[in-house]
């Protein structure tokens, strides 16, 4: 398990020095994710379990990533409230195109899955 986090750890300072390097305003964690999707696309590889058992550990606990940074958000009330519009309608906007995008690429893959298991009969 140690080795699979050590690997998503490992992508996510390639995708931290990626975005370092060409000044990108993309988080690096997504650009190291996006990296290691590609990495096992151009193998031709499936996702090893010890990577796998690491990735949904973290997944698991997710939550526990998540509060400090809501805690952070509470002290804003303090500092202004005029910012708490944008908040909001960033974070509605954000969850409404993560559906809709999760949603298509999730009819993607089980179109082609499906196709897969038609050929493969």
């Amino acid at each position: 398990m140690l080795r699979g986090i050590l690997v998503l750890l490992i992508f996510q300072g390639i995708g931290e020095y990626v975005v370092y390097l060409g000044n990108i305003p993309i988080p690096s964690s997504v650009v190291g994710m996006l990296l290691f999707f590609l990495t096992l696309l151009a193998t031709n590889i499936t996702i090893p379990l010890w990577v796998e058992e690491s990735s949904d550990l973290v997944i698991r606990f997710l939550y526990l990533f998540l509060v400090p940074s809501c805690v952070g958000c509470l002290f804003l009330i303090q500092e202004d409230l005029s910012i708490w519009l944008y908040i909001l309608v960033s974070t509605f906007v954000s969850t409404l195109l993560t559906l809709f995008f999760g949603s298509l690429i999730m009819k993607f893959f089980l179109v082609r899955h499906d196709q897969k298991i038609k050929i493969n009969r």
